[in-house]
C-alpha cells in the first residue's frame, strides 16, 4: 500500500509506501516525516500513487487552488473506494 500525500514545504504531490518514515521531496529537497503529512488517498500500488499525484496536480492547476478541501478529499477517497469495487 502507498500513500499520498503532500510536500510541506514546495506542497507538491507525493507518494511513499505506507511503512516508509521519511521521504526527500523530489522537487524542493525537503524531507518530509510521513507522520506528520496528511494523507490525502491510500492506494493498493506505486502504479496507482503516481496517477493520482498526477491527477491531484492537474486538477489543483486547472482549478486555480492551493489545496483541496475536506470535501473534496472525501469524495476522492469515496470515488477511488467505488474504482477499486469496480475492478472486483
Amino acid at each position: 500500500m502507498y500513500l499520498v500525500i503532500r510536500c510541506p514545504g514546495c506542497r507538491t504531490f507525493t507518494y511513499v509506501d505506507r511503512y516508509q518514515r521519511h521521504k526527500l521531496c523530489h522537487v524542493c529537497g525537503e524531507t518530509i516525516t510521513v507522520a506528520r503529512a496528511t494523507v490525502y488517498l491510500e492506494v493498493r500500488d506505486y502504479a496507482e500513487a503516481e496517477s493520482v499525484v498526477g491527477q491531484l496536480e492537474r486538477y489543483l492547476h486547472q482549478k486555480g487552488k492551493e489545496d483541496l478541501t475536506p470535501a473534496e478529499v472525501s469524495r476522492i477517497r469515496a470515488q477511488y473506494a467505488q474504482w477499486l469495487l469496480n475492478q472486483a
